[in-house]
Protein backbone atom coordinates (compact mmCIF):
# COMPACT_ATOMS: atom_id res chain seq x y z
CA UNK A 1 0.00 0.00 0.00
CA UNK A 2 1.29 3.51 -0.82
CA UNK A 3 1.85 5.68 2.53
CA UNK A 4 0.22 8.69 0.70
CA UNK A 5 -3.53 6.94 -0.02
CA UNK A 6 -4.86 7.54 4.16
CA UNK A 7 -3.27 10.46 4.35
CA UNK A 8 -4.94 11.87 1.04
CA UNK A 9 -8.07 10.17 2.20
CA UNK A 10 -8.39 12.49 5.11
CA UNK A 11 -6.95 15.77 3.58
CA UNK A 12 -9.14 15.40 0.71
CA UNK A 13 -12.28 13.71 2.73
CA UNK A 14 -13.00 10.69 -0.02
CA UNK A 15 -14.70 8.06 0.69
CA UNK A 16 -12.89 4.53 1.46
CA UNK A 17 -11.26 3.51 -1.42
CA UNK A 18 -12.20 -0.51 -3.59
CA UNK A 19 -8.85 -0.92 -3.34
CA UNK A 20 -5.08 0.49 -2.57
CA UNK A 21 -2.94 -2.03 -4.90
CA UNK A 22 -2.83 0.19 -8.47
CA UNK A 23 -1.05 -1.08 -11.48
CA UNK A 24 0.58 2.36 -13.39
CA UNK A 25 1.48 1.65 -17.05
CA UNK A 26 3.79 4.54 -18.47
CA UNK A 27 4.45 6.12 -21.74
CA UNK A 28 1.54 4.57 -23.67
CA UNK A 29 1.86 6.02 -27.03
CA UNK A 30 -1.41 7.80 -28.37
CA UNK A 31 -0.22 8.53 -32.45
CA UNK A 32 -1.90 11.84 -34.06
CA UNK A 33 -3.24 12.20 -37.32
CA UNK A 34 -0.17 14.32 -38.32
CA UNK A 35 2.41 11.32 -37.19
CA UNK A 36 3.11 13.02 -33.71
CA UNK A 37 2.83 10.64 -30.67
CA UNK A 38 1.46 12.02 -27.47
CA UNK A 39 2.46 10.45 -23.70
CA UNK A 40 0.01 9.03 -21.71
CA UNK A 41 0.07 6.69 -18.50
CA UNK A 42 -2.48 4.47 -17.64
CA UNK A 43 -3.37 3.88 -14.07
CA UNK A 44 -5.85 1.10 -12.89
CA UNK A 45 -6.51 -1.37 -10.10
CA UNK A 46 -3.88 -4.00 -10.04
CA UNK A 47 -7.00 -6.36 -10.84
CA UNK A 48 -10.18 -6.03 -12.19
CA UNK A 49 -9.37 -2.34 -13.75
CA UNK A 50 -9.93 -3.50 -17.47
CA UNK A 51 -13.46 -2.54 -18.53
CA UNK A 52 -13.90 0.04 -15.65
CA UNK A 53 -14.84 3.74 -16.38
CA UNK A 54 -11.79 5.89 -17.66
CA UNK A 55 -11.23 9.41 -16.48
CA UNK A 56 -9.51 11.20 -18.92
CA UNK A 57 -6.94 13.81 -18.12
CA UNK A 58 -4.45 15.83 -20.81
CA UNK A 59 -2.05 17.73 -19.08
CA UNK A 60 0.69 20.27 -20.20
CA UNK A 61 2.41 20.32 -16.91
CA UNK A 62 3.16 16.37 -16.57
CA UNK A 63 2.37 12.96 -15.83
CA UNK A 64 3.33 12.65 -12.10
CA UNK A 65 3.90 14.82 -8.80
CA UNK A 66 0.72 16.44 -8.25
CA UNK A 67 -1.46 14.73 -10.82
CA UNK A 68 -0.77 11.00 -10.53
CA UNK A 69 -0.70 11.71 -6.84
CA UNK A 70 -3.71 14.14 -5.87
CA UNK A 71 -6.04 13.12 -8.95
CA UNK A 72 -4.89 9.55 -10.53
CA UNK A 73 -4.27 7.78 -7.60
CA UNK A 74 -8.01 8.23 -5.87
CA UNK A 75 -9.80 7.95 -8.60
CA UNK A 76 -8.49 5.32 -9.65
CA UNK A 77 -8.28 3.46 -6.33
CA UNK A 78 -12.33 4.34 -6.23
CA UNK A 79 -13.74 2.98 -9.20
CA UNK A 80 -12.07 4.30 -12.46
CA UNK A 81 -9.13 3.74 -14.52
CA UNK A 82 -7.80 7.01 -15.32
CA UNK A 83 -5.43 7.93 -18.65
CA UNK A 84 -3.19 11.12 -17.72
CA UNK A 85 -2.23 12.76 -21.35
CA UNK A 86 0.81 14.45 -21.51
CA UNK A 87 -0.09 17.35 -24.32
CA UNK A 88 1.68 18.26 -27.67
CA UNK A 89 5.34 19.34 -26.98
CA UNK A 90 5.91 18.83 -23.79
CA UNK A 91 7.00 15.81 -20.63
CA UNK A 92 7.93 13.45 -24.02
CA UNK A 93 5.24 13.89 -26.25
CA UNK A 94 5.88 14.92 -29.65
CA UNK A 95 5.37 18.02 -31.82
CA UNK A 96 6.21 21.65 -30.47
CA UNK A 97 3.38 22.88 -27.22
CA UNK A 98 1.47 25.77 -29.42
CA UNK A 99 -0.23 26.66 -25.77
CA UNK A 100 -4.70 26.74 -26.45
CA UNK A 101 -4.70 26.40 -30.43
CA UNK A 102 -4.16 22.52 -30.56
CA UNK A 103 -6.24 20.73 -28.00
CA UNK A 104 -9.49 20.35 -30.26
CA UNK A 105 -7.97 18.21 -33.02
CA UNK A 106 -5.51 16.28 -30.15
CA UNK A 107 -7.77 16.20 -28.21
CA UNK A 108 -10.45 14.62 -30.69
CA UNK A 109 -8.00 12.14 -31.49
CA UNK A 110 -7.26 11.08 -28.16
CA UNK A 111 -10.89 10.21 -27.68
CA UNK A 112 -10.95 8.34 -30.62
CA UNK A 113 -7.28 6.29 -29.88
CA UNK A 114 -9.26 5.88 -25.94
CA UNK A 115 -12.26 4.25 -27.33
CA UNK A 116 -10.16 1.94 -29.62
CA UNK A 117 -8.30 0.28 -26.61
CA UNK A 118 -9.07 -3.42 -25.42
CA UNK A 119 -8.91 -2.37 -21.52
CA UNK A 120 -11.42 0.69 -22.20
CA UNK A 121 -14.74 0.14 -20.93
CA UNK A 122 -17.95 2.14 -22.84
CA UNK A 123 -17.90 4.92 -20.27
CA UNK A 124 -15.50 7.81 -20.02
CA UNK A 125 -15.18 10.85 -17.52
CA UNK A 126 -13.68 14.26 -18.40
CA UNK A 127 -11.68 15.53 -15.56
CA UNK A 128 -9.51 18.28 -14.61
CA UNK A 129 -8.54 21.90 -13.02
CA UNK A 130 -7.84 25.11 -15.59
CA UNK A 131 -5.66 23.75 -18.73
CA UNK A 132 -6.97 20.56 -18.44
CA UNK A 133 -10.36 21.61 -17.95
CA UNK A 134 -10.01 24.14 -21.24
CA UNK A 135 -9.16 20.65 -23.10
CA UNK A 136 -12.49 19.18 -22.29
CA UNK A 137 -14.59 22.39 -23.73
CA UNK A 138 -12.22 22.20 -26.84
CA UNK A 139 -14.12 18.66 -27.81
CA UNK A 140 -17.26 18.77 -25.91
CA UNK A 141 -19.72 19.51 -28.89
CA UNK A 142 -18.12 16.38 -30.66
CA UNK A 143 -17.76 14.10 -27.92
CA UNK A 144 -17.95 10.23 -28.94
CA UNK A 145 -21.25 8.30 -26.94
CA UNK A 146 -18.89 6.80 -24.19
CA UNK A 147 -18.21 10.10 -22.88
CA UNK A 148 -20.99 10.00 -20.13
CA UNK A 149 -19.87 13.39 -17.68
CA UNK A 150 -17.63 16.57 -18.00
CA UNK A 151 -16.26 18.01 -14.38
CA UNK A 152 -14.24 21.01 -15.45
CA UNK A 153 -12.88 22.94 -12.49
CA UNK A 154 -11.47 26.59 -11.92
CA UNK A 155 -11.68 27.22 -16.05
CA UNK A 156 -13.54 28.06 -19.12
CA UNK A 157 -14.09 27.51 -22.26
CA UNK A 158 -12.38 31.25 -23.72
CA UNK A 159 -9.16 30.25 -21.12
CA UNK A 160 -6.60 33.70 -21.87
CA UNK A 161 -9.16 35.48 -23.64
CA UNK A 162 -10.78 37.48 -20.62
CA UNK A 163 -7.50 38.57 -19.76
CA UNK A 164 -6.69 40.18 -23.26
CA UNK A 165 -10.03 42.69 -23.20
CA UNK A 166 -8.59 45.74 -25.15
CA UNK A 167 -10.41 47.72 -22.00
CA UNK A 168 -8.57 46.13 -19.53
CA UNK A 169 -5.23 44.10 -20.13
CA UNK A 170 -4.78 41.58 -17.04
CA UNK A 171 -0.95 41.44 -17.10
CA UNK A 172 0.32 38.95 -14.59
CA UNK A 173 -1.58 36.23 -15.04
CA UNK A 174 -0.73 34.91 -18.80
CA UNK A 175 2.16 36.47 -18.44
CA UNK A 176 3.47 34.21 -15.78
CA UNK A 177 1.68 31.31 -17.05
CA UNK A 178 3.81 31.65 -20.40
CA UNK A 179 6.70 32.17 -17.82
CA UNK A 180 5.53 28.84 -15.98
CA UNK A 181 5.37 26.73 -19.30
CA UNK A 182 8.39 27.63 -20.92
CA UNK A 183 10.63 26.59 -17.97
CA UNK A 184 8.81 23.80 -16.22
CA UNK A 185 10.99 20.85 -17.46
CA UNK A 186 14.46 22.57 -17.03
CA UNK A 187 16.73 21.00 -14.59
CA UNK A 188 16.22 21.49 -10.98
CA UNK A 189 13.60 23.85 -12.02
CA UNK A 190 11.10 22.91 -8.74
CA UNK A 191 14.43 24.19 -6.84
CA UNK A 192 14.56 27.44 -8.62
CA UNK A 193 11.14 29.01 -7.83
CA UNK A 194 12.29 31.45 -5.46
CA UNK A 195 15.21 32.93 -8.22
CA UNK A 196 12.48 32.70 -11.38
CA UNK A 197 9.73 34.07 -9.52
CA UNK A 198 12.50 37.38 -8.79
CA UNK A 199 13.05 36.81 -12.50
CA UNK A 200 9.39 37.28 -13.25
CA UNK A 201 9.00 40.31 -10.99
CA UNK A 202 11.69 42.31 -12.83
CA UNK A 203 10.43 41.34 -16.44
CA UNK A 204 6.83 42.39 -15.06
CA UNK A 205 8.73 45.95 -14.54
CA UNK A 206 10.78 45.64 -17.69
CA UNK A 207 10.39 48.63 -20.49
CA UNK A 208 9.27 48.03 -22.92
CA UNK A 209 7.12 44.87 -22.14
CA UNK A 210 8.26 43.34 -25.80
CA UNK A 211 11.15 42.26 -23.87
CA UNK A 212 10.10 40.96 -20.76
CA UNK A 213 10.23 37.21 -21.93
CA UNK A 214 13.59 37.40 -22.28
CA UNK A 215 14.08 38.89 -19.10
CA UNK A 216 11.85 36.14 -17.43
CA UNK A 217 13.24 33.33 -19.52
CA UNK A 218 15.95 33.86 -21.80
CA UNK A 219 14.16 33.74 -25.03
CA UNK A 220 11.88 34.71 -27.08
CA UNK A 221 7.81 33.38 -26.33
CA UNK A 222 5.44 33.39 -29.38
CA UNK A 223 2.57 33.04 -26.52
CA UNK A 224 3.22 35.80 -24.78
CA UNK A 225 4.00 37.85 -27.60
CA UNK A 226 0.85 37.22 -28.49
CA UNK A 227 -0.59 38.13 -25.18
CA UNK A 228 1.16 41.67 -25.44
CA UNK A 229 -0.05 42.03 -28.73
CA UNK A 230 -3.71 40.48 -30.03
CA UNK A 231 -6.44 41.77 -27.56
CA UNK A 232 -9.13 39.26 -26.83
CA UNK A 233 -11.04 39.16 -30.29
CA UNK A 234 -7.70 39.01 -32.65
CA UNK A 235 -7.80 36.54 -35.47
CA UNK A 236 -4.91 34.89 -34.48
CA UNK A 237 -7.11 33.52 -31.08
CA UNK A 238 -9.87 32.01 -33.19
CA UNK A 239 -8.40 28.58 -32.38
CA UNK A 240 -7.95 29.18 -28.58
CA UNK A 241 -12.05 30.58 -28.71
CA UNK A 242 -14.33 27.08 -28.08
CA UNK A 243 -16.63 29.43 -26.26
CA UNK A 244 -19.30 28.90 -29.38
CA UNK A 245 -19.64 25.03 -28.32
CA UNK A 246 -21.15 25.32 -24.94
CA UNK A 247 -24.65 25.26 -26.15
CA UNK A 248 -23.93 21.68 -27.97
CA UNK A 249 -22.78 20.28 -25.56
CA UNK A 250 -25.11 17.16 -24.54
CA UNK A 251 -23.21 15.84 -21.92
CA UNK A 252 -23.80 16.18 -17.90
CA UNK A 253 -21.23 18.92 -16.43
CA UNK A 254 -20.40 19.76 -13.06
CA UNK A 255 -18.64 22.57 -12.70
CA UNK A 256 -16.03 23.46 -9.44
CA UNK A 257 -15.14 27.69 -9.40
CA UNK A 258 -13.90 29.89 -6.97
CA UNK A 259 -15.17 33.02 -5.77
CA UNK A 260 -11.04 34.45 -6.20
CA UNK A 261 -10.16 32.55 -9.09
CA UNK A 262 -8.81 34.31 -12.62
CA UNK A 263 -11.58 32.30 -14.66
CA UNK A 264 -14.43 32.83 -12.84
CA UNK A 265 -16.78 35.33 -14.84
CA UNK A 266 -16.22 32.83 -17.97
CA UNK A 267 -17.20 29.68 -16.24
CA UNK A 268 -20.46 31.38 -14.94
CA UNK A 269 -20.59 32.46 -18.35
CA UNK A 270 -19.73 28.56 -19.27
CA UNK A 271 -22.68 27.74 -16.82
CA UNK A 272 -25.35 29.87 -18.12
CA UNK A 273 -25.33 29.17 -21.65
CA UNK A 274 -25.75 25.10 -20.27
CA UNK A 275 -28.64 26.72 -18.24
CA UNK A 276 -30.07 28.80 -21.23
CA UNK A 277 -30.28 25.47 -23.80
CA UNK A 278 -31.85 23.58 -21.56
CA UNK A 279 -29.00 21.16 -20.25
CA UNK A 280 -29.15 20.55 -16.38
CA UNK A 281 -25.36 21.35 -15.19
CA UNK A 282 -24.22 21.54 -11.65
CA UNK A 283 -21.90 24.33 -10.53
CA UNK A 284 -20.25 24.77 -7.20
CA UNK A 285 -18.38 27.77 -5.92
CA UNK A 286 -16.45 27.80 -3.32
CA UNK A 287 -13.99 30.71 -1.42
CA UNK A 288 -11.02 29.40 -3.24
CA UNK A 289 -8.42 31.40 -5.30
CA UNK A 290 -7.14 29.27 -8.58
CA UNK A 291 -3.52 27.83 -6.78
CA UNK A 292 -3.19 28.48 -3.29
CA UNK A 293 -2.02 26.10 -1.55
CA UNK A 294 -4.70 25.22 1.17
CA UNK A 295 -7.40 25.88 -2.00
CA UNK A 296 -5.67 23.41 -4.10
CA UNK A 297 -6.17 20.66 -1.74
CA UNK A 298 -10.05 22.03 -0.84
CA UNK A 299 -10.73 22.58 -4.63
CA UNK A 300 -8.99 19.37 -5.72
CA UNK A 301 -11.00 17.61 -2.78
CA UNK A 302 -14.25 19.17 -4.16
CA UNK A 303 -13.41 17.76 -7.73
CA UNK A 304 -12.82 14.14 -6.87
CA UNK A 305 -15.64 13.73 -4.67
CA UNK A 306 -17.45 15.33 -7.34
CA UNK A 307 -16.19 13.18 -10.10
CA UNK A 308 -16.98 10.08 -8.10
CA UNK A 309 -20.67 11.23 -6.97
CA UNK A 310 -21.75 12.79 -10.26
CA UNK A 311 -19.12 11.55 -12.95
CA UNK A 312 -19.05 8.03 -11.80
CA UNK A 313 -23.07 7.96 -10.82
CA UNK A 314 -23.09 9.02 -15.30
CA UNK A 315 -20.47 6.33 -16.26
CA UNK A 316 -22.55 3.38 -14.53
CA UNK A 317 -25.87 5.14 -16.00
CA UNK A 318 -27.24 6.22 -12.55
CA UNK A 319 -28.65 8.92 -11.85
CA UNK A 320 -26.27 10.95 -9.16
CA UNK A 321 -27.88 12.01 -5.53
CA UNK A 322 -30.23 15.08 -5.67
CA UNK A 323 -28.87 17.97 -5.02
CA UNK A 324 -29.54 21.73 -6.05
CA UNK A 325 -28.02 22.86 -9.07
CA UNK A 326 -26.15 25.75 -7.72
CA UNK A 327 -24.14 25.22 -4.30
CA UNK A 328 -22.64 28.63 -3.17
CA UNK A 329 -20.36 29.27 -0.52
CA UNK A 330 -21.64 32.81 0.87
CA UNK A 331 -18.68 34.75 2.16
CA UNK A 332 -19.63 36.94 5.17
CA UNK A 333 -21.86 34.10 6.91
CA UNK A 334 -18.72 31.45 5.79
CA UNK A 335 -21.45 28.74 4.89
CA UNK A 336 -22.78 26.69 2.26
CA UNK A 337 -26.12 27.42 0.69
CA UNK A 338 -27.96 25.59 -2.50
CA UNK A 339 -29.78 27.85 -4.93
CA UNK A 340 -31.38 26.76 -8.08
CA UNK A 341 -29.47 28.96 -10.74
CA UNK A 342 -27.01 31.55 -11.61
CA UNK A 343 -27.56 34.43 -10.83
CA UNK A 344 -30.36 33.31 -8.29
CA UNK A 345 -33.54 35.08 -7.71
CA UNK A 346 -34.36 37.11 -4.93
CA UNK A 347 -31.61 39.69 -5.45
CA UNK A 348 -32.83 43.29 -6.77
CA UNK A 349 -29.57 45.70 -7.91
CA UNK A 350 -29.15 48.28 -5.75
CA UNK A 351 -27.31 51.08 -6.06
CA UNK A 352 -24.38 52.20 -3.30
CA UNK A 353 -23.50 56.06 -4.01
CA UNK A 354 -19.99 57.36 -3.74
CA UNK A 355 -20.73 60.34 -1.09
CA UNK A 356 -18.43 63.84 -0.72
CA UNK A 357 -16.54 63.20 2.56
CA UNK A 358 -15.64 59.26 1.94
CA UNK A 359 -19.29 58.35 2.77
CA UNK A 360 -21.33 55.41 1.02
CA UNK A 361 -25.10 55.31 1.35
CA UNK A 362 -28.16 54.07 -0.89
CA UNK A 363 -29.24 57.85 -1.24
CA UNK A 364 -27.92 59.96 -4.20
CA UNK A 365 -25.47 61.93 -3.36
CA UNK A 366 -25.91 65.99 -2.22
CA UNK A 367 -23.27 68.73 -3.60
CA UNK A 368 -19.77 68.07 -3.14
CA UNK A 369 -16.20 68.51 -4.93
CA UNK A 370 -14.80 65.82 -7.05
CA UNK A 371 -12.39 64.23 -4.83
CA UNK A 372 -8.79 63.64 -6.42
CA UNK A 373 -6.03 61.68 -6.15
CA UNK A 374 -2.83 61.18 -8.58
CA UNK A 375 -1.62 58.49 -10.47
CA UNK A 376 1.83 57.91 -11.32
CA UNK A 377 2.84 54.44 -13.28
CA UNK A 378 6.24 55.00 -12.01
CA UNK A 379 4.92 53.62 -8.69
CA UNK A 380 1.60 52.23 -9.78
CA UNK A 381 -1.21 51.48 -7.57
CA UNK A 382 0.14 47.86 -6.59
CA UNK A 383 -2.45 44.99 -6.87
CA UNK A 384 -3.27 43.40 -2.39
CA UNK A 385 -4.51 39.72 -2.57
CA UNK A 386 -8.02 39.22 -5.13
CA UNK A 387 -7.88 36.97 -8.14
CA UNK A 388 -4.33 36.60 -8.93
CA UNK A 389 -2.36 33.37 -8.84
CA UNK A 390 0.36 34.99 -6.42
CA UNK A 391 0.99 33.54 -2.57
CA UNK A 392 -0.94 36.42 -1.46
CA UNK A 393 -4.31 35.92 -3.56
CA UNK A 394 -8.07 35.93 -1.95
CA UNK A 395 -8.99 37.85 1.03
CA UNK A 396 -6.50 39.93 2.73
CA UNK A 397 -5.98 42.94 4.81
CA UNK A 398 -6.52 45.77 2.54
CA UNK A 399 -4.95 48.43 5.59
CA UNK A 400 -1.60 48.96 3.48
CA UNK A 401 -3.14 49.42 0.23
CA UNK A 402 -5.83 51.96 1.41
CA UNK A 403 -3.69 54.07 3.10
CA UNK A 404 -2.06 54.83 -0.31
CA UNK A 405 -3.13 58.90 -1.20
CA UNK A 406 -3.54 57.11 -4.78
CA UNK A 407 -6.30 55.07 -3.58
CA UNK A 408 -9.94 56.65 -2.45
CA UNK A 409 -12.37 54.97 -0.12
CA UNK A 410 -15.91 55.38 0.64
CA UNK A 411 -17.62 53.38 3.72
CA UNK A 412 -21.02 52.95 4.93
CA UNK A 413 -22.01 53.84 8.23
CA UNK A 414 -22.45 50.87 10.77
CA UNK A 415 -24.54 48.50 9.05
CA UNK A 416 -28.14 47.30 11.46
CA UNK A 417 -29.30 44.82 9.17
CA UNK A 418 -27.08 42.25 7.45
CA UNK A 419 -26.79 42.83 3.70
CA UNK A 420 -26.62 39.53 1.37
CA UNK A 421 -24.95 40.31 -2.26
CA UNK A 422 -25.22 37.49 -4.67
CA UNK A 423 -24.77 37.60 -8.10
CA UNK A 424 -23.12 40.45 -10.50
CA UNK A 425 -21.46 43.17 -9.65
CA UNK A 426 -20.66 46.28 -11.53
CA UNK A 427 -20.17 49.71 -10.72
CA UNK A 428 -20.69 53.49 -12.75
CA UNK A 429 -17.79 55.79 -11.50
CA UNK A 430 -18.32 59.66 -12.94
CA UNK A 431 -14.55 59.82 -14.04
CA UNK A 432 -11.84 62.58 -15.29
CA UNK A 433 -8.41 62.55 -15.81
CA UNK A 434 -5.73 64.78 -16.60
CA UNK A 435 -4.81 62.66 -19.66
CA UNK A 436 -6.56 61.03 -22.30
CA UNK A 437 -5.50 57.29 -21.11
CA UNK A 438 -6.06 55.86 -18.19
CA UNK A 439 -7.82 53.25 -15.76
CA UNK A 440 -10.37 53.17 -13.26
CA UNK A 441 -10.29 50.27 -10.77
CA UNK A 442 -12.89 49.92 -7.95
CA UNK A 443 -12.68 47.08 -5.36
CA UNK A 444 -15.83 46.36 -3.02
CA UNK A 445 -14.32 45.84 0.85
CA UNK A 446 -15.89 44.18 3.94
CA UNK A 447 -15.00 46.04 7.28
CA UNK A 448 -15.62 44.40 10.32
CA UNK A 449 -15.78 45.69 13.70
CA UNK A 450 -12.08 46.08 14.06
CA UNK A 451 -11.64 47.93 11.55
CA UNK A 452 -10.28 45.72 9.64
CA UNK A 453 -11.07 46.03 5.09
CA UNK A 454 -11.09 42.88 3.52
CA UNK A 455 -11.66 42.80 -0.51
CA UNK A 456 -14.87 40.89 -1.66
CA UNK A 457 -14.75 41.34 -5.78
CA UNK A 458 -13.18 44.41 -7.70
CA UNK A 459 -12.70 45.00 -11.58
CA UNK A 460 -10.86 47.30 -14.04
CA UNK A 461 -11.69 49.23 -16.92
CA UNK A 462 -9.00 51.60 -19.28
CA UNK A 463 -10.22 54.84 -21.17
CA UNK A 464 -9.08 56.39 -24.21
CA UNK A 465 -11.11 59.69 -23.63
CA UNK A 466 -10.17 59.78 -19.98
CA UNK A 467 -9.86 63.57 -20.34
CA UNK A 468 -14.07 63.86 -20.91
CA UNK A 469 -15.49 64.11 -17.72
CA UNK A 470 -17.62 60.37 -18.02
CA UNK A 471 -19.77 57.72 -16.45
CA UNK A 472 -17.11 54.88 -16.53
CA UNK A 473 -18.81 51.32 -16.46
CA UNK A 474 -16.63 48.95 -14.13
CA UNK A 475 -17.56 44.90 -14.24
CA UNK A 476 -16.21 43.45 -10.76
CA UNK A 477 -15.96 40.12 -9.98
CA UNK A 478 -19.33 38.20 -9.30
CA UNK A 479 -19.69 37.00 -5.17
CA UNK A 480 -21.62 35.83 -2.97
CA UNK A 481 -20.90 37.62 0.44
CA UNK A 482 -22.87 38.37 3.45
CA UNK A 483 -22.01 41.91 5.14
CA UNK A 484 -22.84 41.48 8.69
CA UNK A 485 -24.51 43.50 11.37
CA UNK A 486 -22.06 45.62 12.94
CA UNK A 487 -20.20 45.82 10.01
CA UNK A 488 -19.68 48.15 7.30
CA UNK A 489 -19.44 48.04 3.24
CA UNK A 490 -16.31 49.61 1.47
CA UNK A 491 -15.89 50.77 -2.23
CA UNK A 492 -12.31 51.65 -3.41
CA UNK A 493 -11.31 53.70 -6.41
CA UNK A 494 -7.65 53.98 -8.08
CA UNK A 495 -6.46 53.65 -11.24
CA UNK A 496 -4.36 50.18 -11.07
CA UNK A 497 -3.67 47.16 -9.49
CA UNK A 498 0.07 46.30 -10.45
CA UNK A 499 0.88 44.07 -12.11
CA UNK A 500 -2.79 41.79 -12.04
CA UNK A 501 -3.56 44.35 -14.96
CA UNK A 502 -0.49 46.10 -16.81
CA UNK A 503 0.10 49.98 -15.68
CA UNK A 504 -1.39 52.34 -17.83
CA UNK A 505 1.57 54.15 -19.34
CA UNK A 506 -0.86 57.49 -19.87
CA UNK A 507 0.56 57.86 -23.18
CA UNK A 508 -1.66 55.90 -25.39
CA UNK A 509 1.29 53.66 -27.24
CA UNK A 510 0.83 50.00 -26.94
CA UNK A 511 1.28 48.25 -24.05
CA UNK A 512 4.13 46.01 -25.56
CA UNK A 513 6.24 49.11 -26.84
CA UNK A 514 5.05 51.40 -24.47
CA UNK A 515 8.72 53.59 -22.66
CA UNK A 516 7.32 56.60 -21.16
CA UNK A 517 4.93 56.97 -17.98
CA UNK A 518 3.05 60.01 -17.47
CA UNK A 519 1.44 60.52 -14.38
CA UNK A 520 -2.24 62.18 -14.02
CA UNK A 521 -3.81 63.92 -12.11
CA UNK A 522 -7.43 62.04 -11.58
CA UNK A 523 -11.11 62.99 -10.00
CA UNK A 524 -13.71 60.95 -9.10
CA UNK A 525 -17.23 62.82 -9.37
CA UNK A 526 -19.90 62.42 -6.72
CA UNK A 527 -22.82 64.77 -6.81
CA UNK A 528 -26.37 64.97 -7.40
CA UNK A 529 -25.56 65.25 -11.72
CA UNK A 530 -22.66 62.62 -11.27
CA UNK A 531 -24.20 59.68 -9.25
CA UNK A 532 -21.21 57.86 -8.99
CA UNK A 533 -22.29 54.08 -7.41
CA UNK A 534 -21.30 50.56 -7.35
CA UNK A 535 -24.46 48.37 -7.79
CA UNK A 536 -24.93 44.97 -5.98
CA UNK A 537 -27.37 42.02 -5.81
CA UNK A 538 -29.12 42.66 -2.79
CA UNK A 539 -31.48 40.67 -1.07
CA UNK A 540 -33.87 42.19 1.40
CA UNK A 541 -34.05 40.17 4.71
CA UNK A 542 -37.01 42.34 5.80
CA UNK A 543 -39.54 41.19 3.14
Amino acid sequence: MNPISPLLERLLKLPTPATRNLLVQRDLRVPMPDGVELLADRWAPRTGGERLPTALLRSPYGRNGVFGTLLARPLAERGFQVLIQSTRGGFGSGGVFDPLRQEREDGLATLDWLVRQPWSGDAIVLVGASYLGYVQWAVADRLPPQVKAMIPQVTESGLTLEFLREDGLSLETPFGWGVQVAVQERRFALFRQRAQAKKLEQALNTRPLAQADVVAIGHRSDYIQDVLTRPEHHPGWAAADHRHRVADVTVPVSSVAGWYDIFLPGQLRDFRTLQEAGRRPRLTVGPWTHAGRPDLLAGTGQTLRETLEFGLAHARGEEPPERAPVRLFVMGEEAWRDFASWPPEGYAPQRFHLQGGGALAPEPPGESAPARYRYDPADPTPAAGGVRMAPDAGRVDNAKLEARADVLTYTTAVLGDDVEVIGDVSAEIWFRSGLRFADVFVRLCDVGPDGRSVNVCDGLTSLRDADQLAAVPVRLWPTAHRFRRGHRIRVQVSSGAFPRYARNPGTGEPHATAVTLRAADQEVHHDPAHASAIVLPVRDFRQ
